[in-house]
């Protein structure tokens, strides 16, 4: 690596988890019954499911190091764990606003959004991270394969007989 290029880690597991996140508070606002959204069918579960979905987004902040405040250790799995709980609970017990009422798009996007903040915890503990360089326009892109010729020279083929008995 030179010295003028910075290589920037962008972990996955807080980048799954605040992908689920923001599917959870965008889902929130969705019909989860029939016509009823879980901000008008939840009397308080809404309110902390958008508050689980913000402390994912704080999780990746945190560990891109925009913000300096330490989490402890399984907090993340503990809030994607909730999320999911609660969700499944709504999806299994529907509330009185929900009753006889289909499942909507909603309640199915706010289970994946879950089921993915509890993933991208579960994936935080192994700390697997995508490495990023970034690079100017016209730089050449190396691998660790053979290096190859250059296209103007060609390789040389000799063949030789060998001799006779």
């Amino acid at each position: 690596m030179s010295a003028h290029s910075r290589e920037t880690q962008i972990p996955i597991g807080p980048l799954i988890s605040a992908i689920g996140g923001i599917l959870l508070i965008v889902s929130l606002g969705l019909d989860w019954y029939g016509p009823f959204s879980a901000f008008t069918a939840f009397e308080v579960w809404d309110l902390v499911l958008v508050v689980l979905g913000l402390l994912t987004l704080a999780g990746l902040a945190i560990a891109l190091g925009l913000l300096n405040t330490p989490l402890r250790a399984g907090t993340g799995l503990a809030v994607g764990a909730a999320a999911l709980l609660i969700v499944l609970t709504q999806l299994i017990n529907h509330p009185p606003a929900g009753l006889n009422r289909d499942e909507g798009t909603g309640l199915w996007l706010g289970l994946g959004g879950a089921a993915l903040m509890l993933l991208g915890a579960v994936l935080a503990t192994a700390r697997i991270a995508i490495s990023v360089e970034p690079r100017g326009r016209g730089a050449t892109v190396t691998t660790g394969g053979s290096p190859t010729p250059p296209p103007d020279e060609e390789p040389t083929i000799r063949a030789e007989t060998p001799p006779r008995p």
